[in-house]
């Protein structure tokens, strides 16, 4: 694929078949295509190996957020993290959990894991929730995200886990 095409594409904005747009300022489709660009661009490189993620949990204020449902997040999680379900993601929530925009900030989700489909019911890997995570977290202004790249094994991993379902 051609990574010059598939910018355009997504910068492009969205084209109205009506002759007015539904006005709200609320939502911004152009500034969100601009953020899932420059995504692109640095993304790769901000998706850690299994190792470089365990590494870099033990890291001096290093946030590990995940943002799965609350009763997924009590099942089982990872150690350490803390939990801030995607669809609460505000302003105010966010800065509630990470001290500042430029915090290191580890993200995981659904589809990084398997051998416990309860915990981690896997999505379409279009809407896997890193992808949503990781565009919100730049759309609230943080610099310092990095996401847990591989699909792992729960009864495998060197990733220590916490929850209702470990036993």
């Amino acid at each position: 694929m051609n990574t010059k095409y598939i910018l355009a594409a997504l910068i492009m904005p969205f084209s109205i078949s009506h002759a007015e747009s539904i006005p709200n300022r609320l939502i911004d489709y152009t500034q969100f295509s601009q953020i899932v660009a420059t995504s692109l661009a640095e993304r790769e490189s901000h998706r850690l190996t299994e190792a470089q993620f365990i590494a870099a949990m033990s890291e001096r204020g290093v946030v590990l957020l995940d943002a799965r449902s609350g009763s997924r997040f009590a099942q089982r999680h990872i150690l350490g993290a803390v939990n801030l379900p995607f669809t609460d993601f505000t302003a105010s929530t966010l800065a509630d959990e990470i001290p500042s925009k430029s915090t290191k900030i580890l993200i995981y989700c659904n589809n990084n894991f398997t051998g416990d489909q309860e915990s981690f019911a896997s999505k379409s890997p279009a809407a896997s929730l890193n992808l949503s995570t990781y565009t919100s977290l730049k759309a609230y202004g943080y610099t310092n995200i990095f996401e847990l790249g591989p699909l792992l094994d729960v009864s495998k991993t060197s990733i220590p886990f916490s929850g209702s379902k470990i036993h």
